[in-house]
């Protein structure tokens, strides 16, 4: 939003006949065998008396040398967000100083042009690239460069280059949940704090994570410090990986995940386009002739278009869409012939992008939770790799001195078929006080999708292990310094299941899960399944779901004497929205019946309120048929600038209870101390100086504080985040040149978008010469306490709307580069009155 916007309703209008010449002025020329050129005498008819402005810069719609906050523009993409600094050149206007390495960055093959940056220059010249430019619209503060395909490497859908990562600022962290209950009749209040403080130095991120407990009864032992977790981590980005040192887990696609404290180097995903990101097939194919146009389809839909040269041709860059579904291909030639093609396609977890290789190295001490069990070395190394034609291989090795494990396996697209995984894992495992055994352990996993009639088979898995078959935690876990009666229990078979159907138009969704386990050490067996139905009708949403889970005793009886234990659940869920008579807010039900607990009945009402959605509320209130009780619950929770807080009531069965919480980020940094809701890994810094209350675009209760400092929560990292501001929410004395940034974070970073507000009375300013005369149209006008912010330019009558005045101050007047053609004019202004429009007022030029 431009300066004059914010006021445009308030300010005087220009007389149409010379608002006609500026608008001439400042568009481009339309290109003709000659340029077009206006002579700036014919604006003498404005009163100057005889003096001829100097335009040159405003001739060809440029504006005037300086530094810009602007977003980069590639052939139509955006690459970029950062301020430049432009310079005049008589020939294309203001010019953009970018170095060889930035345009490099950009995907330029900077290489074919020698003497695009001469030796000892800041900035490259365009014009050493044939049929290239660079085109300031300083409406928009874009920078549109055009280059010729020729020179540019082939981009990847939505490639950000690593040179443009952000590594944050320099900043202490502190993220807290403090909650409580208490109880209104009787004793026993509990609290409970987790603090999570960190420190980002440049690429290093130092976390820790530790918990307070208070417990209700004294007889738990009273107040209670843990620490969970502390560690140091980076990117690597050479090798696309984190490095971490300290507690983690390791990674758990070939084995389990097992807690350590040690070093890890692995792979990281986030650091990878999402359209090189998971599983999807290479589509070669040959075009005939120049710009063939090639659609690919999958169950009906377009996922993806692009144009070809002639000859052979590889995709690479198609965004993965999950499940599977043959892709159909069709090469539309210029000349309206075509070809077409099947490409099968199907996925699992594992599966991996030809030539994609997927890495973790671990070595440390195991981590337990138990202080009484040893803290054993290991080391683990697990590998996946796509080797093409839809196939990967992945393996790794998991090393201890009493356990040793071997996995490999394959995964394939099977196409129409689906998709398969086989994996084996050899064992050779010493419990304490055990001798020496050794098992296998088989994995199978299949995907398939019927595109035809809706089904999704997303994972159909089974596992069976052998006897002697231990895994490395279960090893691990038995070196205690004391001895245990405690026996792990080792699974012998697990099979899982989950299924799910589209039933067409209004008819619903409809999904299945199952899981069932067994153990080698006893006869316990667990089955579980559960099935839900999904519709709405007119706004209304409701869904039908049965759980049933099954245990067998293993050697034991449950209580009354029964060997196994069986829970069926079957519930209803009602969601009405209420927006016509009380806004924001929706009516629930919910019964659901089981044989344990008999039959519930809960009716609810929950919403939003205020105007930007910051507070939530929810009542509800329920029946149970079995004890013949009735329970109620209240709750509010606000998320506001400085925090979340919450608070909620219940009673049932004669208990009656309040609970109550707060949670939020403190992050100190170069600014000062800025407080803000719970942040989540990565993050943002908003810095407006001067800009309080300014509330950040599509965050709920997140406003800049009194210094104008803000805390955006979830950025994603590794790829462009836009981080705009809410302009209704300006004060009426604020004025921005920019109103989002865009923000390229890598993981855990706390990166600034900064913002440039013009903070302080708005005047239209009536500017005259020390003959009486006015100063001539066209001329600019520099605030002398602020100059960064730019020029304004003189219109009719030499008057000249202005922004962030502050109450006294020095203005610089310029229509031409000798003395004759300079002035100052030095202001007071008086306090603005509440409501008053934009006032206009006459300065002396001298």
């Amino acid at each position: 939003m431009s300066p004059l916007s914010h006021a445009a309703q308030k300010r005087p209008e220009f007389r149409p006949s010379l608002m006609a010449v500026l608008v001439a002025l400042l568009l481009p020329s339309v290109h003709a065998e000659a340029r077009d050129y206006f002579n700036p005498a014919l604006l003498q008819q404005t009163g100057t008396g005889g003096t001829v402005p100097d335009l040159s810069a405003f001739e060809n719609g440029g504006q005037l040398p300086g530094r810009y906050p602007v977003d980069i523009y590639l052939n139509d993409e955006q690459v970029d967000s950062r301020d430049v600094t432009f310079f005049q050149t008589s020939e294309n206007g203001l010019q953009p100083c970018l170095d060889a390495e930035t345009l490099a960055g950009y995907g330029v093959r900077t290489e074919l042009f020698p003497g695009l940056q001469p030796e000892g220059e800041q900035c490259v010249d365009f014009s050493t690239i044939p049929d290239s430019a660079a085109v300031f619209v300083f409406g928009a503060h874009r920078l549109n460069i055009s280059i010729p395909q020729a020179a540019v490497n082939p981009r990847i859908r939505g490639y950000v280059s690593p040179t443009q990562w952000d590594d944050g600022i320099n900043a202490a962290l502190l993220h807290y949940s403090f909650s409580g209950v208490s109880p209104l009749t009787g004793e026993g209040s509990s609290q409970y704090l987790n603090l999570r403080p960190g420190l980002n130095l440049g690429a290093w991120r130092f976390r820790n994570y530790t918990t307070w407990n208070r417990p209700a009864s004294s007889d738990s032992g009273g107040d209670k410090w843990n620490t969970v977790y502390t560690y140091a981590q980076r990117s690597i980005v050479p090798l696309k990986s984190q490095l971490t040192l300290g507690d983690s887990l390791s990674p758990s696609d070939v084995f389990d995940s097992v807690p350590f404290r040690g070093a890890q180097l692995a792979s990281d995903d986030e650091m990878i386009p999402d359209s090189q990101r998971g599983y999807a097939p290479v589509v070669r194919g040959i075009a005939r002739g120049n710009s063939a146009q090639v659609t690919i389809r999958q169950n009906g839909y377009v996922i993806y278009q692009t144009t070809v040269p002639a000859g052979a041709f590889e995709i690479t860059d198609m965004y993965p869409t999950g499940g599977s579904g043959d892709l159909y291909v069709t090469i539309k030639e210029a000349d309206g012939s075509e070809q077409s093609m099947v490409v099968p396609y199907a996925s699992l977890p594992v599966l991996q992008r030809e030539g994609r290789l997927q890495f973790s190295l671990t070595a440390g001490q195991y981590r337990a939770y138990d202080s009484s069990i040893e803290k054993t070395p290991f080391s683990q190394g697990t590998l996946l790799y796509g080797v093409g034609k839809g196939m990967t291989l992945y393996g790794g090795a998991q090393l201890a001195q009493p356990y040793r494990a071997f996995a490999a396996g394959v995964g394939q697209n099977l196409g129409g078929l689906g998709a398969l995984s086989v994996d084996v894992t050899q064992a050779w495992s010493t419990p304490q006080n055990d001798k020496e055994q050794q098992g296998q352990s088989w994995r199978l996993r299949y995907s398939k999708s019927l595109a035809e009639t809706g089904t999704h088979l997303a994972v159909a898995g089974y596992r069976y292990s052998t006897e002697g078959f231990y895994d490395l935690a279960d090893v691990l876990e038995s070196y205690r310094d004391k001895p245990s009666s405690m026996r792990t229990e080792r699974k012998r078979n697990r099979a899982e299941l989950t299924l799910s159907q589209d039933l067409g138009g209004e008819r619903g969704y409809l999904s299945v899960g199952a899981i069932s386990e067994d153990y080698w050490d006893n006869r316990r067996k667990t089955t579980s399944w559960n099935m839900s139905y999904n519709n709405s009708w007119n706004g209304i949403s409701y869904s039908l779901n049965y759980a049933m889970n099954r245990n067998t005793a293993g050697g034991g009886q449950y209580k009354g004497g029964k060997n196994s234990e069986r829970d069926d659940v079957l519930s209803l869920n009602l969601s009405i929205p209420l927006d016509k008579w009380l806004g924001k807010s929706f009516a629930s039900y919910n019964v659901s019946s089981s044989p344990a607990r008999g039959t519930v009945n809960t009716v609810g009402l929950n919403g939003t309120a205020l105007e930007d959605n910051s507070l939530n509320w929810n009542l509800t209130q329920s029946h149970a048929s079995q004890e013949q009780s009735n329970s109620g619950y209240g709750s509010v929770n606000y998320r506001g600038t400085y925090g979340e807080v919450n608070g909620a009531y219940s009673q049932s069965a004669g208990q009656r209870n309040l609970s109550y919480g707060l949670q939020g980020s403190i992050v100190a940094h170069a600014g000062g101390i800025t407080a803000g809701q719970p942040m989540g890994e990565t993050f943002g810094l908003v810095k407006v100086p001067g800009a309080s209350n300014v509330a950040i675009q599509n965050q709920t209760g997140i406003r800049t504080d009194y210094r104008g400092y803000a805390l955006v929560p979830n950025l994603m990292p590794y790829r462009r985040n836009d981080v705009t501001l809410n302009t209704s929410t300006l004060d009426e004395d604020v004025d921005l040149k920019q109103t989002s940034r865009s923000v390229v974070p890598t993981r855990g970073a706390l990166v600034r978008a900064e913002y440039r507000a013009q903070v302080g009375q708005r005047v239209m300013m009536t500017l005259i010469r020390a003959d009486g005369k006015p100063v001539p149209f066209g001329a600019t006008v520099v605030n002398d306490a602020d100059p960064d912010a730019g020029s304004s330019i003189v219109g009719d009558g030499g008057q000249v709307y202005l922004a962030g005045l502050s109450s006294e101050g020095t203005l610089k007047v310029q229509w031409g580069n000798d003395a004759q053609r300079q002035c100052r004019v030095s202001y007071r202004l008086s306090k603005p009155k509440t409501g008053e429009s934009i006032p206009v007022i006459q300065g002396q030029c001298r």
